[in-house]
Formats: structure tokens, C-alpha cells, sequence
């Protein structure tokens, strides 16, 4: 088993795999992209994977599979041990498709609706500071994961599974880089942050690169910052979501 990565420690979807790749316990090699050369764009990239997205795995015999909740859900499926295995993405129909829907909502609202939109705001359009409707939205995503953990300690049932992996990455990315999860207002969300923080491998897997955007995102909108999210900057150093 030869299991390559492509992509870069900022992006949320990379660092997902990351996490679940650590999980596993599974030896990889990380090959990190310049984004900004272009070298997405190269040719041999564009061979294995034509939509030049990250994540992407290569797997033994030239198998390429792009999209992080493809790539984790091959993981498990190909690679996972009992009953880790299904613990992390489960065979049992209802089960998995609450995994399937959580994973379906990270990508969907949280990480499209919410991340993308922030994103293309601070990076491409360089606001100086962001519409109070793109915060109210985030919150409103903040509000339904909330409610996803009201009988639960993980996103998708009693167990840590791919979903968690997934939402972690990029709502620990918004949580520090653009509306902190205040925990008198997300009681049980910023339990289930502090959860995940707690895992051996989180700060390798994914803290380190949602701390290095969040810088990114200060140096664009410093005033705001300092105004809103002094807190985020406090949990960046100290470390995010730990309780």
C-alpha cells in the first residue's frame, strides 16, 4: 500500500483527510501544492485528476480519487480494521446515511454557503470588513449543528466517525478566522470542539493549517479583528476549542 496525498495544509477538505489518515493510523506521504505556481494546473496533475481540486489520493495501481468525503469514505471502506472500521464510517444503512448527511451538510452549507462565500469576500474582493448578513448566516449554520449534538457527543451518533473529521476541518477554520463559537451560545458545539482538540493528532492533522489561514485572514481585515474575534486569536495561541 503506497497512499499519496496532494494538497495543502490551509485547505479544510485536505485536512480532513488528514485527521482521518491519522485515525487509521495509515502511512502516507504528503505532497504539498503550490496553489498559487499553478501547479494544480500542470499537466500530470490534470492527468490524474481533471477537476485540479484537493484533496486528492493516489493509491496503489494508479487509483485517483478527488472530493474529501470520497477520499475518507474509500479510506475506511478499503483500509479500515473492525470495529474501528465501522465505528468511523458505519455499514448499517441508517447509520451511515446520518453520517452521509452531516457530511452532505459540511459540504453543502457549511463549507460552500458559508467558508467559500467568506473566502471569495476577504481574497478575491478584498472587503475591508464583512457584511453583518454573512455572520448571521454562519450563525444560523453554528445553530444547526447544535442541535445536531443534542442526544449525541459526535456529530453523527455516540462515536467519533468521518462526519466529525469533516465538520471539524472547516468549522475550526471559521471559528478562528471569521465568528468565534461563543460556548454560553453553542454550549454543546463548543463541547464537541473541545472533544476534537483533545485527539493525539489534531494539532499536526489540523490545527497547525487552520492556524496558518487564520493568520492570512487577520493580516486581511485587522481592524475587524481586533474588534470581534480577539477571542479566536486567544484560542489560536492557546490552542482552538479546548475547554
Amino acid at each position: 500500500m503506497v497512499l499519496i496525498l496532494y494538497g495543502t495544509e490551509t485547505s479544510p477538505p485536505v485536512r480532513a483527510v488528514l485527521l482521518t489518515l491519522r485515525a487509521m493510523q495509515l502511512d502516507y506521504t504528503f505532497h504539498q501544492l503550490d496553489m498559487q505556481s499553478g501547479e494544480h494546473l500542470d499537466p500530470a496533475y490534470l492527468q490524474k485528476n481533471p477537476q485540479h481540486t484537493i484533496p486528492m489520493l493516489e493509491d496503489d495501481g494508479g487509483k485517483y480519487i478527488w472530493d474529501s468525503h470520497a477520499i475518507c469514505g474509500y479510506l475506511v471502506n478499503q483500509y479500515g480494521q473492525q470495529p474501528d472500521g465501522d465505528l468511523l464510517y458505519p455499514k448499517e444503512p441508517l447509520q451511515r446515511a446520518v453520517v452521509d448527511q452531516r457530511l452532505h451538510f459540511e459540504s453543502g452549507i457549511l463549507f460552500h454557503t458559508c467558508f467559500k462565500q467568506l473566502q471569495k469576500l476577504v481574497f478575491r474582493e478584498n472587503v475591508t470588513e464583512l457584511p453583518k448578513e454573512q455572520i448571521v448566516e454562519l450563525n444560523e449554520a453554528y445553530a444547526l449543528l447544535e442541535q445536531f449534538l443534542n442526544d449525541h457527543s459526535f456529530m453523527a451518533g455516540d462515536h467519533l466517525t468521518i462526519a466529525d473529521f469533516s465538520l471539524v476541518s472547516t468549522l475550526s477554520t471559521l471559528h478562528l478566522s471569521y465568528a468565534p463559537i461563543q460556548a454560553s451560545k453553542y454550549p454543546k458545539l463548543s463541547s464537541w470542539l473541545g472533544r476534537l482538540s483533545a485527539l493525539p493528532y489534531y494539532e499536526e492533522a489540523n490545527l497547525r493549517g487552520a492556524r496558518q489561514l487564520a493568520d492570512r485572514v487577520r493580516a486581511k481585515l485587522p481592524k475587524q479583528f481586533d474588534k470581534l474575534w480577539q477571542k479566536a486569536f486567544e484560542d489560536i495561541k492557546s490552542g482552538a476549542g479546548k475547554q
